[in-house]
Parts: C-alpha cells; structure tokens; sequence
C-alpha cells in the first residue's frame, strides 16, 4: 500500500522547499519562517516555472495577510513599510499555531491534499500529471523527456500548489465519494483559478518589498474583503468531493480565499525516500467572470459575447496577456485601463486595471509611497490548447516604472506613457505597410514579409521603450518624454525602413499595377518608401523638424 509510514513528516514550515534567489545573484531553498525572516536580503522567489512563482507568491502573501489580521488601511500598511525586516514574531507563532496544515506528508491533514483521498480501484498516476514543464508531444524542449518518475518533498511541494493554481483542464481521474465522478472519471471542470488570469504582480527592490507592496489593505476600493476571508488551512479539511454549493455561493471570501483556492482535490503517493504518484481530482469550482471586485492580480475586460450569452449587463472577465506581444505593449490596460483597438476584438473598450497597481497608486496618491520609488510590473500567464487540456506557452515578462505612472492625482504622466505605446503601435504598422508595398510590387505573398517587418519593428523598440519609461518622472514635461519618444521610434523604425528599401530586388523597383482604393495604381519600391515615409511623419508629428526644431536622427 502507497504512503505506509505515517511516521514521515515533511513540515514546510521548518524544511527548506522554496527557491530564492539573494541579492546578490545566488540560489538556495529555505523554508517558509526563513522565506520571511530574510525577505529583506532576497531578491526573488525562483520557481521551477515562472507560474509557479506568482503561485508560491500568493501563498506567501495569503500567510502574511492572515498573520497580520490585515493591514486594515495605508496608515497601517505604512508601519509594516517603515519596520526594519517583517513582524517575524507574529509570522513565526501563526506559523507554528497551522503547522499541522503545513506538513505535506500529515496523516489526517496533509498539506493543499486530501487524506484518503482514492479511486475505486486504487488507481494513482505518475507525477507527469502536476509536473508542468513535462511536455505533450514536445520531448526535445525539457530536461525530463522521459518523464518524471520521483520527486523530491521540496519539489513536490511546489508543484502541488502549482497544480491549484495552474492545473489544465480536461479528463481527471474520478475520486471515490465524488458524485461528479462517472465510470471513474472526472470530466473538464477548467483550469485551475490563476490559470484564467492575466497575473500582475508589483515587485520592489527586494522580497520584503515586493511583498509589501502587494499586500492589499482591506479598505482597498472597488476590492470586496469579507471579515472572515481566510485561506485554505484555516477552512475544514476537504473530502473528496466539491465544497457545499452553499458555501461556495458565498465564497470566494477576499485574496485569502483566493490565493489558495482548492481547485483540485490530491493526494501525493511517496515513499521514505520521496514522491512517486499522485491522485489527481477535480476540486471545488470557480467561474472566472465577475470577478473583479475579488482578485486583485489581473486586469479585467468587458465581455459584450458573454453579456449577450447570460442576458447580463455587465460581464467582466480577466484580461489574459498575449505571449506575442511584448508587456510594454498592454501598457495601457496596466496604467490607465485602455486598450488600443479593443472594439476591433470584440471587447467592449471598458477596462479594469489590476487592483493590485491601483493600491500601489493609491499607497503614492495618499503619500505613503515616494512617487518617484521604482517598481517592477511583472507579468505572467499559462496559454492553455487542446480544450484547455494542456499548457502551450508560458508568459513572463516585466516592465519597470516609477510609481508616478500609476498616479490618479495626476494622471498625465500614465497617458504620456499609453499614447507612447500608441505611436509605437503606428509606426510599426507603416513599417509593415512599407513591407506589403514592397512585396506587391515585387509581386511576391505580402503577409510573411509584413509580419515579419512588424516582429523586427517591436524587437528593435523593445529596449528602447523599456529604457524610456523607466527614466519617466515627474521632474520634467510630460511633452518633452513624448518628443523624446516619437524622435526615436523615428530613428529607429526609419533605419529599418532603409535597409528593407535597400534590400528589396529588382522587380520592386521595376514595380508593377496594383488595385487600390482609387483605382490602378503604378506601385515601386520608391513610390512605396514615399508612401511609409509620409505614413511615419503623420504617426509621429513631434519628431518632425517644425516641433524639434532638428531633424530626427
């Protein structure tokens, strides 16, 4: 029988389990106390995979609110911001009040599992199955092509809370007492609850910061907390089957609830020398729309097909990022909570920015925050495919900026950085214009060659933008970053533009008749560069030598 020696005990409260990584570029794993007694020395988690840290930050963060009973508003935010290091007395007694519920391998409560918890024949799965990084049908891109066979504790730890927060959909094992079961499967009840967000976390200069900061008062606005938000460990053990409709009619409680919300329902099948299994089930459900006065780590979108489909007035949904754009490029949904061309997608153009950098410019609104201090904004996602049944793609990116931008006090600074994003988006767009032009002239396909010169336009800028918007402060005009902006998307996209001139062959400077909105027209490679060139100049007018006074670069 799996799991023979209740003896074991893995108590992630005392053993290490977390990776982190120090300030000064090293890596080990420590346990949870230590995670916070030496926070301000940390630079970061490190997980297996960059969701698996935005899981684990969530843990974290769901243990410190429940430690700390709150913070109840800013001002008693600021005191925690003001101590040297965290209240590690108050975090290291709850710890060790729920450290039954923090050992993985407890008999009767075992960490985010379920003691007992089996099929009707005694079934368990390899532990490909919560191993995110083990691909399907992709063997050549891992170092576990063959499978994961056994784990360590620590790492299975991780992935166990990974696989609440990111578990695919799709046909599960079906647990014994669970009346959803048939034949003994579990049908696609979705992926896990982090798995539908476009994840948004606010990081400082080191652990503690980034902890602080997101740490979301309960007097937060549009952000519903209940008095009895608490996490998992604090709720009864789960069975194998779903919560009470009732009660989960009244749940999610606020960010304890959520953050360690139990979609699934496990349990791990090791041995002394560690993991070799897992029961895998569905757990309890949570439909992802309307959510936004709950889950503060994501952005939310208006949804007119879902509004149309439940008769409903407003349907919000979490805005997933795109792995194809870069995260400066949905800027706009971050800062201001505007979306360039969201009619064009079918979204209705209302946009709710993350909770999360709402705090953070409320917390520089209200002075307890300098407003030139510097945060990271950092993004993640899992892109699902298959019905959801696997994960593609893994998003992880992250854009840097003074807290300035989030202002709402004075907001001009976030729309100077939106509408950068905007001239960038213009410029490539008459870049991979110049780039169809030449193809038709040519007479070559237009679609590789335009996505092509528009991958090359946003690569170039990438940095560019990157660099921009981390020196945007307030102790210049906003029109003065902007000019500066437009000039070197200018130099930059122009520079491009020469050398796809310069390299298109003979046959598009020869040219040929092609159709267009007045009628037949004689196109070349040189009537197409007159063309981009105007196109660029309407897109950027501040670089133009009337505004500067200098020609662009």
């Amino acid at each position: 029988m799996p799991n023979e020696s209740p003896a074991l005990s893995f108590d992630l409260t005392a053993r290490p389990w977390i990776p982190v990584q120090r300030l000064n570029g090293s890596e080990e794993e420590l346990s949870l106390l230590e995670v916070f007694e030496q926070a301000e020395q940390l630079r970061r988690i490190v997980g297996d995979v960059p969701t698996q840290e935005f899981a684990l930050m969530r843990l974290l963060l769901a243990i410190l609110h429940d430690a700390l009973k709150g913070p109840a508003d800013p001002e008693e935010w600021h005191e925690l911001w003001e101590e040297d290091g965290l209240p590690v007395d108050r975090i290291s007694a709850y710890l060790h009040q729920h450290r039954d519920r923090f050992d993985l391998l407890h008999p009767q409560t075992p960490f985010f599992q379920v003691a007992g918890l089996r099929t009707a024949k005694d079934e368990f799965s390899s532990l490909d199955r919560i191993v995110a990084d083990v691909p399907n049908g992709e063997p050549f891109f891992t170092m576990r092509a063959r499978g994961t066979d056994r784990l360590g504790f620590a790492e299975a730890a991780r992935w166990v809370v990974h696989a609440h927060a990111y578990d695919p959909s799709g046909i599960k094992s079906g647990a014994a007492g669970d009346p959803r079961a048939k034949g003994g499967k579990g049908y696609p009840q979705g992926v896990g609850w982090a798995g539908n967000l476009g994840g948004v976390l606010a990081e400082g200069d080191h652990l503690r910061e980034t902890l602080l900061l997101n740490l979301v008062a309960a007097d937060t606005d549009n952000l519903k907390i209940d008095e009895d938000d608490r996490p998992a460990w604090r709720r009864a053990p789960n069975g194998a089957a779903a919560a009470d409709p009732k009660e989960l009619a009244a749940r999610p409680t606020g960010p304890r609830d959520l953050y360690t919300w139990q979609s699934r329902r496990l349990r791990l099948h090791y041995d002394a020398e560690g993991v070799h299994g897992v029961l895998l089930a569905y757990g309890d459900p949570l439909p992802a729309r309307n959510m936004h006065n709950r889950e503060p780590m994501t952005a939310w979108r208006r949804s007119p097909a879902q509004e149309k489909k439940l008769g409903a007035a407003q349907v919000y949904l979490p805005r997933e990022h795109d792995p194809t754009r870069s995260a400066w490029r949905g800027l706009g949904a971050l800062v201001t909570g505007r979306v360039r061309n969201a009619e064009q997608r079918r979204e209705a153009a209302e946009v709710v920015r993350p909770r999360i950098l709402d705090w953070v410019a409320r917390l520089a609104n209200e002075g307890f925050l300098d407003d030139e201090h510097f945060i990271r904004a950092r993004v993640f996602g899992a892109v699902y495919g298959t019905q959801l049944s696997v994960i593609d793609e893994i998003v992880d990116d992250a854009i840097a900026m003074a807290v300035v931008v989030l202002h709402e006090r004075d907001a001009e600074l976030g729309h100077t950085a939106v509408r950068a994003v905007d001239d960038a988006e213009e410029a490539v767009t008459a870049l991979g214009d110049l780039a169809t032009g030449l193809a038709q002239a040519a007479g070559a396909e237009t679609e590789a060659p335009r996505a092509t010169a528009r991958d090359l336009g946003f690569g170039k800028l990438d940095g560019h933008f990157r660099d921009w918007l981390a020196k945007l402060t307030s102790d210049k005009d906003p029109e003065e970053y902007r000019r500066e902006w437009q000039c070197r998307v200018h130099s930059t996209i122009s520079r491009i533009a020469d050398r796809l001139v310069n390299e298109a062959g003979e046959a598009a400077w020869t040219g040929r008749v092609t159709e267009a909105k007045s009628g037949s027209l004689w196109l070349t490679a040189s009537r197409a560069d007159l063309r981009f060139r105007a196109e660029l100049r309407k897109a950027l007018p501040m670089s133009t030598t009337e505004q500067t006074g200098e020609a662009p670069a």
